[in-house]
């Protein structure tokens, strides 16, 4: 598409992970790659779903996960926002709010180092995956129960996490409140990967007419869990602005956000809803039927 006059423009990272099941790595990991991708320019940095930790053991996840106060990771990213100057999305990181349950929890965190906004992970990730994979998310993190938004300087930001691509309804409600971003932080198997995500992607982009930022999981993790990569942003007309492959690294892209009022000025559908009911047709072929 033509790149039109409007909001100034930015750089946005996405930094691609392969998480391990040692936090400080993690950590370490994705602070080497924050600054990579801010000595190219990038203003907003997102790292994917679960970035200081890939850990199935139930027992072991919980002997490593802090409640949000006083959690030494979350302080780590908060100085390093403040210490760059830039909006450091960490698409998200577990928490934990019970003796029996943590939250996906994704932060928002501002130039001065200011959580600006949470957001914990919606849908839960419970499959039976052909090839005999098998995940339970709930049985360790509980759900949230409301979508978020925040302002940026370029424009409004709608947090989602992994498993919340397959919800439509929760992307255009995102839309509605204002979104002209949607960030898409993702842990996504290989398998459903290789299958869903460049589709899923692209159809919640058109739909909401937003750029979509998903920064990915990638390669064979410790815990023999595979996931996808392809950390990716498109834009609103559904066109790939940028993506990256399947090794640990990232991309940047720069995002122009008066590609959103074009887009959506030519196809204006977030104004066309319209309420409709669903009937049950009759059970009886011969009903109604014309001769």
């Amino acid at each position: 598409m033509t790149k039109s006059s409007g909001p100034a423009t930015f750089r946005a990272g996405l930094v691609q992970m392969c998480s391990t099941r040692d936090p400080d790595r993690n950590i370490a990991d994705a602070t080497d790659l924050i600054r990579q991708a801010v000595a190219e320019g990038a203003q907003y940095v997102q790292t994917p779903e679960v970035t200081t930790l890939m850990e199935l053991d139930r027992n072991r996840l919980f002997s490593l996960i802090e409640p949000e106060e006083g959690n030494p990771a979350l302080s780590h990213f908060r100085s390093l926002a403040r210490e760059l100057g830039i909006w450091l999305h960490i698409g998200s990181m577990a928490v934990k709010v019970s003796a029996e349950k943590l939250a996906n929890r994704s932060y928002v965190i501002s130039p001065d180092g200011e959580v600006v906004a949470r957001y914990d992970k919606i849908h839960m990730f419970d499959v039976d995956l052909p090839g005999g994979e098998s995940y339970k998310e709930s049985r360790n993190y509980a759900p949230g129960a409301a979508g978020v938004v925040v302002d940026l300087p370029w424009g409004r930001l709608g947090l989602t996490i992994c498993y919340d691509l397959r919800f439509p309804y929760l992307h255009r409600a995102l839309a509605k409140a204002g979104a002209m971003f949607i960030a898409g932080p993702a842990a996504f198997t290989k398998t459903t990967g290789e299958a869903h995500w460049h589709a899923l992607l692209r159809a919640r982009a058109i739909e909401t007419q937003c750029f979509v930022l998903a920064a990915a999981q990638t390669g064979m993790h410790e815990i023999g869990r595979a996931t996808y990569g392809h950390s990716i942003v498109i834009g609103p007309w559904g066109e790939t602005v940028a993506e990256a492959g399947t090794e640990p690294g990232y991309i940047v892209a720069e995002i122009d956000p008066a590609l959103v009022a074009d887009v959506r000025g030519r196809v204006p559908s977030l104004t066309h809803d319209r309420s409709f009911a669903v009937i049950e047709a009759a059970s009886d072929p011969g009903r109604g039927a014309r001769p």
